[in-house]
């Protein structure tokens, strides 16, 4: 193998033992047994353990950003919007477990910067993404721009928390999941009161 090459193939391996035992009960020699390298290849490459995991979470990250982005933008409806994101976010469980596993169960103890906060640094650019969508959405309703990162967030957690459910159990199908949420957050949206802090009066 070339060094790319061999550099994929030990992210590939990498993450597959992350997914499957976590960042505390992975090893260096667990990644180079079923990579048929020697320990020595794997800290030539990444430097050790936590090195290889940066570069499985950074890539994993970036793919998962990727698919959800890439289905937003100006010129689809509110409606879609949450749609997308919502079949987007389940495309990439039902593709790729493993690299979603890895982003969302134990990180590196005592660790920052790494991996602790990659899903909620993750999520945080998806939020921002939807911010600016809801703030259009909300300047045409008549209702205060200002809390626009409040219903982002809100959105963007619900989906994800639901899709971790669905990871687990798959059912129903992720368009009916997709669906439901689309429903669920279209409709209360589209119903939005301009002073809805008052409702809780």
């Amino acid at each position: 193998m070339t060094a790319s090459e061999r550099r994929t193939q030990l992210v590939g391996v990498a993450k597959q033992v992350f997914a499957e035992l976590g960042y505390d009960g992975a090893s260096i020699e667990e990644i180079a047994a079923r990579a048929k390298v020697s320990k020595p290849v794997i800290y030539e490459h990444f430097g050790g353990k936590e090195g290889i995991y940066a570069v499985v979470v950074d890539r994993e990250s970036a793919a998962l950003l990727q698919m959800i982005t890439s289905r937003l933008g100006p010129d689809v409806g509110a409606r879609q919007q949450i749609h997308e994101s919502a079949m987007a976010f389940l495309d990439y469980i039902e593709a790729d477990p493993a690299g979603f596993r890895v982003l969302t169960r134990d990180t590196p103890s005592g660790s920052s910067g790494v991996a602790g906060g990659s899903m909620a640094g993750l999520l945080s650019d998806v939020a921002a993404k939807a911010e600016g969508i809801l703030a259009g959405f909300f300047a045409e309703a008549e209702i205060d721009t200002s809390v626009s990162p409040l219903y982002a967030h809100a959105l963007v957690g619900m989906i994800v928390h639901v899709g971790a459910w669905w990871s687990e159990v798959r059912e129903p199908s992720k368009e009916e999941v997709a669906g439901h949420l689309t429903a669920l957050s279209y409709l209360g949206l589209a119903r939005l009161p301009k002073e809805p802090h008052r409702l809780g009066r």
